[in-house]
């Protein structure tokens, strides 16, 4: 590939071992299998306050928003897992979806969002892995223009689904999370963002 697409990988979960966290880096890892270039995120290393507009009117877009804005613009590509939360998805995820969004001068209308290419994933203990999150989670980045793949991997049971290597005991299910990193970089190398 000679071109060399541009991939953000993160996760809804701060938490240490992060299941979630666990399956966006085996979802990189297929997208540098082929040939990408890929920034793996953890928000825990980029802590944002709590969406407010008062204070982004009293004191303008904080620091670390900043980043995040500067670091997604940069790539092409999303890989993105999310625990759910009632249904929904993580507060942290839906907070850095909301600063992201807000515009800064210079910038486009959703200038860290719109036609960026993306796949979801999420991990979670229950029988369904985090399914019912990812619906929100869709819509919502839908919305904020991003092309979605119509692949998504939930993976079931995680506490008992990974070796202690970080992959997936189900090769068949380590595969489809490989595969979501590899379509996200082939789509993006050839709309050549």
């Amino acid at each position: 590939m000679s071109y060399v697409p541009k991939i953000l990988a993160f996760s809804g979960s701060a938490r240490k071992d992060s299941f979630n966290q666990r399956v966006v880096q085996i979802a990189a890892n297929g997208a540098k299998a082929v040939g990408a270039e890929v920034t793996v995120l953890n928000f825990r290393d980029l802590p944002l306050p709590l969406y407010d507009q008062d204070l982004e009117a009293e004191q303008g877009i904080p620091p670390n928003v900043m980043k995040l804005k500067e670091i997604m613009r940069a790539h092409h590509g999303l890989l993105i897992a999310s625990p759910e939360y009632n249904s929904s998805v993580t507060p942290l995820l839906k907070n850095a979806i909301d600063w992201a969004s807000r515009p800064v001068d210079g910038e486009p209308p959703l200038g860290c969002f719109d036609g960026r290419v993306a796949a979801i994933m999420s991990a979670s203990p229950g029988g369904l892995g985090g399914l019912r999150g990812l619906i929100h989670l869709r819509s919502i980045l839908g919305n904020l223009r991003v092309i979605m793949l119509p692949d998504q991997v939930a993976v079931t049971k995680a506490q008992e689904a990974f070796n202690l290597d970080g992959t997936l005991k189900d090769a068949g299910v380590q595969r489809s999370v490989e595969q979501l990193g590899e379509k996200v970089a082939t789509i993006v190398a050839k709309l050549n963002l």
